[in-house]
């Protein structure tokens, strides 16, 4: 998916001066890496606002265009309101063709529905990442990575190390030597509470009154 992003340059900085920018429903930015200067830019606020809805706008090369010119760029810092659906200010980052970047990718994860250890051991699916550092080039660069619970059993777990990365797409925590747990299934804590409970409590007692009929009888 391409995505396009439309910027002016901006001339007036400081607090003061993006206050008033944000009153007219425009939202300041930067543009900066690449070996060149810092820039700053001004954005539409509603046609941000809509973009930063997409998964795909947060792990995608970007294409900026100032002016006549364009730029490949990530979206890398995003600064909010605290209370309202505010966007208070947007970073970007230049990216060249020919060098390796570092990118968070979301973590999509598929049949979980059919996993034995769900399917057959009534599991719960317990999502440890949601996504993952990777390093590539920006032409390698995946809008999600897919894990598949196909096989997953109860109380097995989804390593970093058992998932199907794109060619020229790695982990940077694998880089680092760490295998980290992606996903596991496990029992329902309630589950495990009432078969405890269950197995605590003692077979319930003979009456005093039943026993001595019985023994009567005898």
């Amino acid at each position: 998916m391409k995505i396009e992003v439309v910027a002016t340059p901006r001339s007036l900085q400081g607090t003061g001066a993006s206050r008033r920018l944000r009153n007219t429903g425009r939202t300041p930015a930067i543009i900066y890496g690449g070996g060149k200067p810092a820039v700053a830019v001004e954005l539409d606020h509603n046609s941000l606002s809509h973009q930063l809805k997409l998964e795909a706008f947060h792990a995608s090369i970007l294409n900026l265009k100032l002016g006549n010119d364009s730029e490949q760029v990530l979206l890398r810092d995003v600064q909010m309101h605290p209370w309202k659906p505010m966007v208070l200010h947007v970073d970007f980052q230049r990216v060249a063709a020919n060098e390796k970047l570092h990118a968070k990718v979301p973590l999509h994860f598929v049949n979980a529905e059919i996993a034995p250890g769900v399917k057959l051991g009534h599991g719960i699916i317990n999502h440890v990442l949601n996504e993952l550092e990777v390093s590539c080039l920006p032409k390698d660069l995946p809008e999600f990575i897919t894990v598949d619970l196909a096989e997953l059993q109860l109380g097995h777990s989804v390593h970093l190390a058992d998932l199907k990365l794109p060619d020229g797409v790695e982990s940077v925590q694998q880089k680092k030597g760490e295998n980290l747990v992606v996903a596991t299934i496990q029992v329902p804590a309630g589950s495990v509470e009432a078969e405890a409970d269950a197995a605590a409590t003692p077979a319930a007692a003979v009456p005093a009154t039943a026993q001595k009929d019985k023994d009567e009888k005898k």
